[in-house]
Formats: structure tokens, C-alpha cells, sequence
């Protein structure tokens, strides 16, 4: 099980955005809904290493977020209150968000398995791709994300399939997908 414990970053000297990113957040499966747990903080519950990989990622694009993500068992049966929750896998996000708050790329993994650390530094190094993408990439990649083609893109933002292409190219999309897929496999792993 994977618990997800995510502070807003600078929160004094900025607006509330627990709010809009539980609106975003909705939108995921989860096994427990992320809601606020005490001020500027939220936590879920999540079964899938997919979604929470696309959930860190999403957050670390955001650009606001510290994430913490605790792997291990929890206490069942689970409340239907995700700050009600106990176990190992919310005592490691605990952890792993003070630690995000310094780490690279503003996300952190904590757990008994050491397949976390390469998690850890896959997730730092897709900070580091989607964080250096102009506004053109972001456009396109989100485009891609929808499982859109490159020729259906092109057309949605009115340039050529090359420039689709070299857009993607320059935003690391290829490196993304890949590196999404094998972070989600080693969080996997990491969980058995």
C-alpha cells in the first residue's frame, strides 16, 4: 500500500492551493480520497504505483508541492477518514515529506525495501525533465498524455507534425514515458 503525504511548499507567503489540488486530485483512483489533514497538507491513500507515480509527477510539474510517499502495510481495516489511518506505510510518508522539502526534484519514498532509493532517483530525475519544459512542451506533452497523436496535436495547436515532434523531443516526452513506466514497476517491487 502506498500513502501519500503532500505539503504545500512556501504556504506562509502564499495562497491556499490545497483546495484546487484536491479538486486535481479527485480525479485519481484511490483507496482512500486525499483530503486536507491539517493546514496546508494533504494525504491519500493509493493501491496502484501507476497512479502514484502520475500523481507525483503531476505535483512536481505543479511546481508548489513537497511529496511524500510512504510504502509498507497499513492497519486494516482502514478508516474511511485518511488522516484516521495507521500503520508503517503512513509513518513513512510522514518521514518522507520532511525529507522531500530538501530532496531533489521536492519528492521523497521511505520504506523497508531499498528498491525505494531507485524510485526515489527516478522520480528526481522526471522532476528534472519536466521542470525545464517551456510552456510549448508542457502544451504538447499534455496533448500526448490524452493519448493523443502527433498528427492530432499538431493540428490542435496548429503547427507542423515536425514541430509536434521536435517539441516533444526538446521536453524529454520520450525519456518521461519510459521512465514513468519503470518507476511505477520498481515502486511495484518495492511493495511486494
Amino acid at each position: 500500500m502506498f500513502v501519500m503525504t503532500i505539503d504545500q511548499r512556501r504556504s506562509r507567503r502564499d495562497v491556499d492551493r490545497v483546495d484546487t489540488v484536491l479538486e486535481a486530485l479527485a480525479t485519481y483512483e484511490t483507496f482512500r480520497p486525499f483530503e486536507r489533514t491539517a493546514g496546508d497538507e494533504v494525504q491519500g491513500v493509493v493501491a496502484a504505483p501507476e497512479i502514484v507515480i502520475d500523481v507525483a509527477v503531476a505535483l512536481i510539474e505543479d511546481g508548489h508541492w513537497s511529496v511524500g510517499i510512504g510504502v509498507g502495510p497499513v492497519e486494516v481495516p482502514l478508516p474511511a477518514v485518511t488522516r484516521a489511518g495507521r500503520g508503517v506505510a503512513f509513518e513513512a510518508a510522514r518521514a518522507a515529506v520532511t525529507r522531500a522539502k530538501s530532496a531533489a526534484g521536492g519528492v521523497a519514498i521511505e520504506g523497508s525495501n531499498p528498491i525505494v532509493d531507485d524510485v526515489e532517483t527516478v522520480l528526481a530525475l522526471l522532476a528534472y525533465v519536466v521542470s525545464r519544459r517551456t510552456d510549448e512542451g508542457r502544451a504538447a506533452v499534455g496533448l500526448m498524455r490524452l493519448g493523443s497523436t502527433q498528427a492530432a496535436v499538431a493540428d490542435r495547436l496548429g503547427i507542423s507534425k515536425q514541430a509536434v515532434s521536435q517539441r516533444l523531443s526538446v521536453a524529454g516526452w520520450g525519456v518521461e514515458t519510459k521512465a514513468r513506466d519503470l518507476a511505477a514497476r520498481l515502486l511495484g517491487e518495492a511493495d511486494s
